[in-house]
């Protein structure tokens, strides 16, 4: 998945946000998964762009009182 800039997050409509919302997690769980069983080992730095855009999403979806 690419950057997400908050930027461009601001201009998306609540269920696109909730969506989207929706998908990081799932994707930040199956990554975790992985690593927990030691599969993987080459996505690490995935699970650190996932956490960061969990939460740059939160903050956004905060900041326009959109409750998740």
């Amino acid at each position: 998945m690419a950057q997400l800039k908050a930027k461009n997050l601001r201009e998306l409509d609540d269920d696109k946000l909730r969506e989207q919302l929706f998908q990081l997690r799932s994707e930040l769980s199956k990554l975790q998964g992985n690593a927990a069983r030691g599969m993987a080992q080459k996505e690490v730095g995935k699970i650190r762009r996932a956490r960061r855009d969990v939460a740059i999403m939160l903050t956004v979806m905060k900041e326009k009182g959109v409750r998740e």
